[in-house]
């Protein structure tokens, strides 16, 4: 039953993300959150079929290593874009 709820979590946690991503927000900074829930519930997913199937833990600590380089990677471009734009809305840049 606790395996169950777990799996309910990392799906409600996926779908969630994957909503507010895909839908239109105008800052630059709910879009990286909701990538960060995106990151941590594929984690959570990680963690529990390694339980599962009792692997060793290592490929989570690569998978963090990437996802906190990613999580960087996002900060960067928000800090570039609020000092070149002055802030951080979709619509006071040009993408092309």
């Amino acid at each position: 039953m606790m395996i169950l709820n777990m799996w309910m979590v990392f799906i409600i946690m996926f779908v969630l993300g994957n909503m507010i991503f895909v839908s239109k927000h105008k800052h630059l900074l709910i879009v990286l959150l909701s990538l960060e829930v995106i990151v941590l519930s594929i984690f959570f997913f990680f963690l529990l079929f390694f339980m599962m199937i009792e692997y060793d833990m290592y490929m989570l600590m690569v998978y963090l290593v990437f996802s906190v380089c990613e999580g960087a990677l996002g900060l960067s471009i928000l800090i570039s874009m609020i000092r070149t734009h002055g802030n951080d809305y979709f619509q006071s840049f040009n993408l092309l």
